[in-house]
């Protein structure tokens, strides 16, 4: 009895150290993906809006106005705010919005088109990408269908510092806007821990060189 104690604690601290490893592993691949992101974007995220440079074009990334309680998505409504700050402080000329218009009764780009046009931003300087599904999507769709090499990316901190990264990473000159903080809340929280996931998606999808779901015609932003 004694010896098959003997085999059965051996065994067990056996698996144990392999997971333990693992666990080791699965971290330091976590901090190297975000540390990777973060220095990417060093230098080139701004949070004032007099203090932002130039950039003909901004591409405003796209989220659901509503969470799913129903209530505001304050997410949405930050980004809306800064967009029309933007462009009245004469920050950019041209506005892409890139979002998710997967099934018929939802479109992230119209929806925030037409707050935005009644924010005063005028139609004419508008233009859309439906099929920006992912962050990463949006910013190599930007590139290849839109033809553009460098823009500002407007959206909160954590996500402009994933999105500056694949755009840099695309060889596309880009800065981030990062529009006002959301006062916390749970699903706050639970976004940017889910952002610390993302940015290792992020840097895979770019070592793998990912192609967007969908690419088309070019489209010209005049």
């Amino acid at each position: 009895m004694m010896k098959l104690s003997f085999f059965k604690n051996k065994k067990v601290k056996r698996i144990s150290a392999v997971v333990g490893i693992l666990i080791a592993l699965v971290v330091i691949v976590v901090a190297a993906c975000n540390i990777i992101v973060l220095s990417s974007c060093s230098g080139r995220l701004y949070d004032d809006v007099q203090s932002v440079p130039h950039k003909r074009v901004a591409v405003l990334l796209g989220t659901n106005p509503r969470v799913k309680s129903g209530n505001v998505n304050y997410f949405y409504k930050y980004r809306i705010e800064a967009a029309a700050e933007l462009y009245k402080q004469g920050k950019f000329d041209r506005l892409l919005i890139s979002g998710d218009n997967s099934i018929s009764t939802y479109s992230e780009p119209d929806e925030m088109k037409a707050d935005l046009v009644a924010a005063g931003i005028p139609d004419s300087v508008i233009y859309l990408d439906f099929a920006g599904f992912s962050t990463y999507d949006s910013m190599v769709r930007a590139k290849k269908v839109f033809g553009l090499s460098e823009f500002m990316v407007v959206s909160q901190g954590f996500h402009n510092q994933r999105a500056v990264y694949i755009a840099r990473q695309n060889d596309i000159d880009a800065i981030g806007f990062n529009v006002k903080k959301v006062a916390f809340r749970k699903w706050r929280l639970k976004m940017e821990l889910r952002e610390v996931l993302a940015r290792v998606k992020a840097v895979g999808e770019v070592m793998i060189d990912k192609k967007p779901h969908f690419l088309g015609d070019p489209i010209e932003i005049k």
